[in-house]
């Protein structure tokens, strides 16, 4: 198996064995700025030849394809197999199938990872905060713990790990943002920070990891909220969107993947 660099995260959780997952960062690719050099995004206006070679690259190290999903900061969920394609409309995706990599792309949104204990299945799902909000308490991750291909198993029995994302000393948002987490579950207002007049500081991750504790999923591994897993904050090591397009005018994408081994 190829590797194209040394930096790529590679999740620290108890998955089994056979239960595959990494992370890119910034690094590792042949993209030049803004989108240097690991951008795996085809909608951000960097070279076309230069993303698919970085996707190749990805591809080679992993083993096994990723699928790219076209996401939409919505809460849609798809099952992939072998003849799934890029492109699907859909913010999470799990499978049960060996091939194929559920695969989320991120600059500043938080890309979380799932599998189950015995490795029947892969998950992912990409939680900006109107995907993690939802409507009415139902977003990216309750949808995903809901479907079909994953109601059956315990939540005890389910692991995540959750990948770097802007981080709370970082996320300046709008009253809209709390309020859309706030009124559905007034225990989310630890994860808001007063700032400004009518701003506040938001943890994204910790919004995350209490949607999960919600339905039960207390096994939650990565992302503790911590700087070093702040994207906007780490230039060196990640793009970052909010961070990046103010100055540059755009930013490149990194993705998380996790997928089963034959």
């Amino acid at each position: 198996m190829t590797s194209f660099s040394d930096n790529w995260l590679r999740p620290d959780w108890p998955a089994p064995e056979h239960v595959r997952a990494l992370m890119t960062d910034r690094h590792g690719g042949v993209s030049v700025a803004p989108w240097d050099s690991m951008n795996l995004g085809d909608h951000v206006g960097d070279s076309l030849n230069c993303t698919q070679v970085n996707r190749q690259r990805l591809q080679e190290s992993m083993g096994t394809r990723p699928v790219f999903l076209k996401q939409v900061h919505g809460v849609d969920a798809v099952v992939l197999d072998a003849s799934s394609r890029d492109g699907t409309e859909a913010d999470a995706c799990m499978t049960g199938e060996a091939g194929v990599a559920c695969t989320i792309m991120v600059a500043d949104c938080l890309p979380v990872l799932m599998c189950d204990t015995d490795g029947r299945w892969v998950a992912a799902a990409h939680a900006g905060w109107r995907g993690l909000a939802g409507d009415e308490g139902v977003g990216v991750l309750e949808a995903l713990l809901d479907a079909c291909a994953l109601r059956g198993t315990l939540p005890e029995n389910i692991l995540v790990w959750l990948g770097p994302c802007i981080g709370p000393e970082a996320f300046e948002v709008g009253a809209d943002v709390k309020a859309a987490f706030c009124a559905v579950d007034p225990a989310a207002a630890v994860f808001f920070k007063p700032w400004t007049d009518e701003k506040w500081l938001a943890d994204l991750a910790g919004l995350a990891r209490l949607r999960l504790q919600r339905r039960g999923v207390s096994r939650v591994f990565g992302n503790d909220s911590q700087p070093a897993w702040c994207t906007f904050t780490q230039a060196s090591k990640f793009f970052s969107h909010r961070r990046d397009s103010r100055v540059l005018g755009q930013s490149g994408r990194m993705v998380a993947c996790v997928w089963l081994d034959a």
